[in-house]
């Protein structure tokens, strides 16, 4: 693909990933959406998006090599780790975690929520690549792990989740560019009753008025009408872009206060 000229930088930091990866060398940020590297398989370079998820799952080690590993994310352990902190309160609700993991991935947010002490972790993701790569990467963490898109949940995915009676909704860094669309976060949370919490990150920017689109303006809307009420929020570093530039994100926990209504998402 690109030459050394345009991607200089290598490297190989998870022994799981026996391939090799080479950031671009850019000279300003580039959008995140657009984020890429290269990676060296078989004697080959390759390019890949960074939101290329199922690309990426298929590669064991290759998701932490390339966001834990190069890019420095620490969401995972942020998101959680402030839901963690809350639940210290002593009016906060006391009964064990049963959360659903909305854009599970590969698990590594559920491996936080069972160090938080959560009894029951459901996975949600519309890749299969997702299911096999947590399988693969972290046998356990999930008490179930379902694919299904969540714009239109079918009968099964209801059922289950009906049956599971989940207390909080964690979604990490998976909001705000579209992958995981309103109507789906939507749906996803009207499995939580009033009372439980919903944990989540958003880029500090999507949380700006212009944004009246996708899970920005729901949020928004959610906020201004108290259906959710807002505990915590935390401003940190998610991670670096492959300019070497921090990116911005806000952690937030809030308590679910009513049902949410369907007027309130902007459909794309």
């Amino acid at each position: 693909m690109s030459d050394e000229k345009t991607a200089a930088r290598v490297w190989q930091v998870d022994e799981r990933w026996t391939g090799r990866i080479r950031l671009p060398n850019v000279e300003k940020d580039t959008p995140q959406d657009e984020e890429w590297c290269e990676i060296l398989e078989n004697g080959e370079w390759s390019k890949v998006r960074f939101h290329d998820y199922a690309h990426i799952y298929e590669r064991p080690g290759l998701y932490e090599a390339l966001f834990y590993g190069l890019m420095k994310c620490d969401s995972p352990r942020r998101v959680v780790g402030l839901l963690k902190d809350l639940r210290t309160e002593p009016d906060w609700p006391q009964e064990p975690l049963r959360v659903l993991d909305l854009g599970a991935g590969n698990g590594i947010v559920a491996e936080e929520l069972r160090r938080a002490g959560a009894s029951r972790v459901v996975g949600l993701d519309i890749l299969p690549e997702a299911r096999m790569a947590a399988a693969r990467d972290r046998p356990g963490v999930y008490t179930d792990y379902i694919v299904d898109d969540l714009c239109q949940p079918s009968a099964t995915t209801k059922a289950r989740l009906n049956d599971m009676r989940p207390n909080a909704l964690v979604s990490v860094a998976a909001l705000g560019f579209c992958d995981i669309p309103a109507l789906a976060y939507y749906n996803a949370a009207s499995f939580v009753r009033p009372g439980g919490a919903l944990a989540f990150n958003i880029k500090e920017e999507f949380l700006d008025a212009r944004y009246t689109h996708g899970f920005s303006e729901l949020l928004r809307r959610m906020v201004e009408e108290r259906v959710v009420r807002l505990e915590a929020t935390r401003r940190y570093i998610h991670r670096y872009g492959i300019a070497g530039q921090p990116l911005h994100y806000t952690a937030m926990i809030a308590t679910k206060m009513t049902e949410i209504p369907r007027s309130m998402v902007v459909d794309p």
